[in-house]
């Protein structure tokens, strides 16, 4: 399944949601400048490598400090390639701009960073024995998810589904399509812990720990009702729910 947009219409511009996209690009294009050698430093220094801290000997052996903790923010900004970030991004700029919509810019920026600061440690905890690195906006992205489960669950979201090399498009309650979403992460990562080997080199569990820390936090972060903008008669045009 391929998300294409929502039905819920925009009230602010959202500064913050576009700001992490351009941020992450601007990293990825750094990333590309960068030899093989050299970009596989730069995801072992500044990515999250879990041995790193559960194993110091490791981790000194391989040139990295155990008591840096500086790539549980950091790996956030780094991507492995072009589908990974243009995955992510289009998730962001999907969910996000509502979300912002309902908290604010800065606190929505708040919320992003500490829900993919919950995404690395719960990485962390399920994977500690683990010296892959690991990088990406997925589970910073997966509390903003969380976060939309639950503010506009009878939200559709327009999705692309191809059969047979044919394209579909159906409406999906955004309810719906964001508890299959969970499930199928709580079932792969799950299935990770049980075949190591199976895990298909996705971080399962940050995306769970996201997700479940984007509901977890959202009451401290929306606005009280009746501090964002009412929709205008004009953006009516589609059902809209509250």
């Amino acid at each position: 399944m391929i998300p294409l947009r929502d039905t819920i219409p925009t009230r602010e511009f959202p500064i913050t949601t576009w700001l992490l996209i351009i941020i992450n690009g601007a990293v990825f294009l750094i990333e590309l400048s960068l030899p093989n050698r050299a970009l596989t430093a730069l995801f072992y220094h500044l990515g999250v490598v879990p041995a790193r801290y559960s194993d110091p000997l490791w981790a000194l052996s391989h040139g990295l400090s155990s008591n840096n903790y500086l790539p549980f923010l950091t790996n956030m900004f780094l991507h492995g390639g072009w589908m990974h970030i243009i995955s992510n991004m289009w998730t962001l700029y999907l969910f996000g701009d509502n979300v912002e919509d309902r908290m604010g810019h800065i606190r929505f920026f708040l919320f992003y960073i500490l829900s993919g600061l919950a995404a690395s440690l719960t990485h962390y905890i399920f994977n500690m024995g683990s010296t892959v690195p690991a990088i990406g906006a997925s589970g910073a992205i997966a509390g903003v998810m969380g976060a939309y489960f639950i503010l506009f669950p009878h939200s559709r979201v327009i999705t692309l589904i191809p059969i047979l090399f044919l394209p579909y498009f159906i409406e999906i309650p955004a309810f719906v399509y964001l508890w299959v979403w969970f499930i199928s992460q709580l079932f792969s990562g799950t299935f990770s812990i049980l075949a190591p080997e199976a895990g298909g080199g996705i971080a399962w569990w940050a995306h769970i720990g996201g997700f479940v820390a984007g509901i977890l936090m959202l009451p401290l972060f929306k606005k009280r009702k009746g501090l964002y903008r009412r929709y205008y008669p004009d953006e009516l045009y589609q059902d809209v729910y509250f």
